[in-house]
């Protein structure tokens, strides 16, 4: 029995050396890989010349794939079709190009891999990696660079696509909607820059979109662009070079149009529909009347009629000053619509801000004694109304005070529309905030070029909250601001029509330049803040103002 237990106690003893043996002896892999792949060689040989042969062999150190190829790789000039590229899925010591298209003659073409070559393990990538070679005895050698802005946001989008056009006898604009450019490059994740290398001799136009069909071709309806006005000639000209991107405004189109409801079509549009005039020329009944409302959410605009028809068919004329087709639509008995009312102001009303209400018909009359509001005390609040038959809106317009709440009443067929429908009572209950609530942002802007100018605050998305135009002051004060923090965005409104305005590829238009502050305003209740900012780049700059101030209002 001793035996037994002294043989036991041993076993343990042996199975914890073991175990912490074990334990101390771990492996723990070691570091992480964080080298990426190291090019070898290439068969044949980077920047070749007489360059003659169907595919291309890149070796590297260690076992690589290729990520992202279709984004990531870009050739220049373009080919189409596209060089076959591997290994995609399956990793190996080397990456292969096969071309399936003939190379033109005396030309140089870099193929650049972006990050698409990674290792195996890690992906850690091999950023930037190219491949030049030349079918011609030489290689060009020139280049351009530059970087990418965005007319409208704060930061543009990446992988914008930037392309050379030579100008010759065959060159014409029309060339970015059909053609593929003769230099191409991509700007690529987080960052705004370009280069375009290995360029010969010549006069280039110089383009950048956003190729979202990823065709090497501009496409309005998809694209931003932008563009250099004159054209560059290399060698001789600079080589750094900024391109502001914009969305064009579309030439109007109009769609077949669809019906929705027994008196109801809509016709989807592109363009801007100002003005345009839908007119049904086919033979409708005595006294056939319409109305035209561009919905508020999609690209579309809401025609409505009456009498109610029975047609097999109706002919449209749709135009405006550049603009005319004709439409067709076959119409077919339907439910008819029920009038519905929208409160667009919500539950708080702005001390700045009227009630607005919107329907789904047209409004064609509003009776002003059907409807009353009382404030919280119960006293009639005297009030106008206005009728935007543009927007289809209703404002309820009257002075409103701090902290009240106002109750909103509209009787029995208080508005009618289009068709006739009238509303059934309808109320609101709405109450106003106290003016404490707010904060006020008085604010200098310092080297204005030229006006007038379009000041706005916005959220960090680039959501305007208050608007401030000035043709000849510099000084914009924003009040009854919710607290929180918002950036600054000054617009040249060059045309003065009170808007910005995109620019036109074809048109040789810049959009209108808008700059925007580096820093964010931090905007509290009872508070009002001074602020100064310089122009242009609206980069904050050292200056003889006084230092900003925050001044809490009396109570």
């Amino acid at each position: 029995m001793k035996k037994q237990l002294l043989r036991g106690v041993i076993l343990m003893i042996m199975s914890l050396m073991v175990f912490n043996c074990a334990k101390r002896g771990n492996i723990t892999g070691g570091p992480k890989d964080e080298t990426p792949p190291k090019f070898i060689r290439a068969t044949p040989p980077n920047y070749s010349i007489n360059f003659d042969r169907e595919d291309v062999r890149l070796y590297f150190d260690e076992y690589i794939k290729l990520k992202n190829a279709q984004r990531q790789i870009i050739i220049s000039p373009p080919l189409d079709p596209k060089p076959d590229f591997s290994p995609l899925g399956i990793a190996r010591k080397y990456a292969k190009i096969f071309f399936s298209d003939t190379l033109r003659e005396n030309t140089t073409y870099t193929i650049n891999f972006g990050y698409s070559i990674v290792d195996n393990n890690e992906e850690n990538p091999l950023p930037f990696f190219k491949y030049v070679f030349s079918t011609g005895d030489y290689l060009d050698s020139l280049k351009v660079n530059g970087n990418i802005l965005d007319a409208y946001l704060n930061t543009p989008e990446t992988f914008i696509t930037v392309a050379l056009y030579e100008v010759n006898e065959a060159y014409n604009d029309s060339l970015v909607y059909t053609d593929t450019p003769t230099y191409i490059t991509n700007t690529l994740d987080s960052t705004t820059n370009f280069s375009i290398e290995n360029i010969k001799e010549g006069t280039y136009k110089l383009i950048a979109f956003k190729d979202m069909n990823e065709n090497y071709r501009f496409d309005p309806a998809t694209d931003k662009i932008g563009f250099r006005e004159e054209p560059i000639s290399l060698p001789g000209d600079s080589l750094d070079y900024t391109i502001t991107l914009f969305q064009e405004e579309l030439d109007l189109r109009i769609d077949r149009p669809k019906q929705v409801s027994n008196q109801h079509f809509v016709f989807p549009f592109y363009g801007n529909p100002d003005s345009v005039v839908i007119e049904a020329i086919s033979n409708m009944p005595q006294g056939f009347e319409s109305a035209v409302v561009r919905d508020r959410e999609t690209d579309t605009l809401n025609y409505w009629f009456k009498p109610p028809v029975e047609m097999d068919s109706i002919l449209f004329r749709v135009e405006n000053a550049n603009y005319l087709d004709t439409l067709v639509i076959k119409p077919r008995t339907s439910n008819p619509d029920s009038l519905q009312i929208q409160n667009l102001t919500g539950t708080t009303l702005a001390l700045d801000k009227k009630i607005t209400l919107s329907s789904n018909i047209p409004l064609a009359r509003v009776n002003d004694s059907l409807i009353r509001i009382v404030d919280k005390d119960t006293i009639d609040i005297p009030f106008t109304t206005k009728l935007d038959n543009q927007l289809n809106e209703l404002t309820l317009d009257f002075e409103p005070l701090e902290d009240n709440r106002y109750q909103v009443d509209l009787l029995p067929g208080a508005l009618i529309d289009f068709l006739e429908n009238k509303t059934d009572s309808l109320a609101y209950s709405i109450r106003t905030k106290k003016r404490s609530d707010y904060g006020t942002l008085n604010l200098t802007i310092n080297n204005i070029d030229r006006y007038p100018v379009i000041v706005q605050l916005t959220t960090d998305k680039g959501i305007p909250v208050k608007e401030v135009q000035s043709d000849a002051a510099n000084n914009f004060d924003f009040e009854l601001i919710d607290p929180g923090t918002y950036l600054v965005r000054v617009i040249y409104d060059d045309n003065a029509n009170g808007q910005w305005d995109t620019g036109s590829f074809l048109n040789a238009r810049q959009a209108e330049t808008i700059l925007y502050d580096s820093k964010t305003f931090e905007v509290r209740a009872n508070w009002d803040v001074t602020e100064s900012i310089s122009l242009p780049g609206i980069n904050r700059q050292p200056s003889t103002s006084p230092p900003s101030q925050e001044i809490p209002e009396d109570n």
